[in-house]
């Protein structure tokens, strides 16, 4: 499985731009979609809606638009992150049969 953490609870391009965010605390959008390896409408769209929501804030600088997280969005990034190590730290009960049955061979 490619990325189960991604597809079971959160769109993995979302938490991409995130922990992007945790990262650095302030991105001009085009920066930001680079840097995650999304394109920059959908990251655009990504941020009008977080804004709503409260997790992020802009700056406009003339043509170019700087994001950040608010605090509300520090929290719910960090939480994101953690619930993510956590599952890929995670062995399955299907995992830990086949390291046995490899070893028994």
């Amino acid at each position: 499985m490619k990325n189960p953490f991604g597809t079971l609870l959160f769109k993995e391009k979302q938490v991409r731009l995130l922990t992007a965010l945790i990262e650095e605390k302030e991105w001009h959008i085009a920066d930001l979609a680079k840097a995650a390896g999304v394109t920059y409408i959908h990251t655009s769209n990504f941020v009008n809606t977080c804004e709503r929501m409260g997790i992020m804030a802009s700056e406009k600088h003339g043509r170019i638009k700087r994001v950040f997280l608010t605090e509300k969005g520090m929290d719910v990034a960090k939480a994101i992150t953690a619930i993510k190590q956590k599952l890929e730290s995670t062995t399955t009960p299907v995992q830990k049969q086949e390291q046995q049955n490899g070893s028994d061979r």
